[in-house]
């Protein structure tokens, strides 16, 4: 499995290592983290920065910290995770408990406002693009948030999005 950001790569091996290279400010430098990335089942990035999500729900990230390579600041939240999305700038996991832990800018989806976190609860899927995301909830309704010009405020639309099967 192979995941790039704009000037680096990440290889996920079958035996769960991460090889990266490329331009290091854009996460083609992993030793940092090396000792951290092993047992991992999903490789994630944007466009600076890479996320590895490992099969005892922890992840470990790397690359630009502006754009969600640092992840300190959500760390001891990111536990439990099952899945990892990205826009271009920012990274949302979901827990196994169906909340949603999102870290990177605000304004590309890494900040959810208080009434969107609120109502990310029983998420079952998340979809992204550039500078938003957008989610699936147990009750078939959806949710956005991120960028506005992107898609991140489905206000206008929100009493039609019921029994929402899929977003692209």
């Amino acid at each position: 499995h192979l995941q790039a950001t704009t000037a680096a790569f990440g290889a996920l091996r079958a035996d769960g290592l991460v090889v990266t290279w490329g331009n290091p400010l854009s996460g083609g430098f992993s030793d940092q983290v090396q000792e951290e990335l092993h047992d991992v089942f999903q490789l994630q990035s944007n466009s600076e920065a890479f996320a590895a999500l490992r099969r005892d729900g922890s992840v470990v990230t790397w690359g630009n910290p502006n754009y969600g390579g640092d992840s300190r600041r959500v760390q001891r939240k990111l536990r439990g995770v099952i899945e990892i999305q990205a826009s271009s700038a920012a990274f949302a996991a979901i827990l196994a408990n169906g909340s949603v832990v999102t870290w990177g800018p605000g304004h590309f989806g890494g900040n959810c406002s208080y009434d969107v976190g609120r109502s990310l609860k029983h998420v079952l899927k998340i979809q992204s693009n550039v500078a938003a995301f957008a989610a699936i909830l147990q009750d078939g309704s959806a949710i956005a948030w991120g960028s506005r010009d992107s898609g991140g405020d489905c206000g206008s639309v929100q009493d039609r999005l019921r029994d929402v099967r899929e977003i692209q």
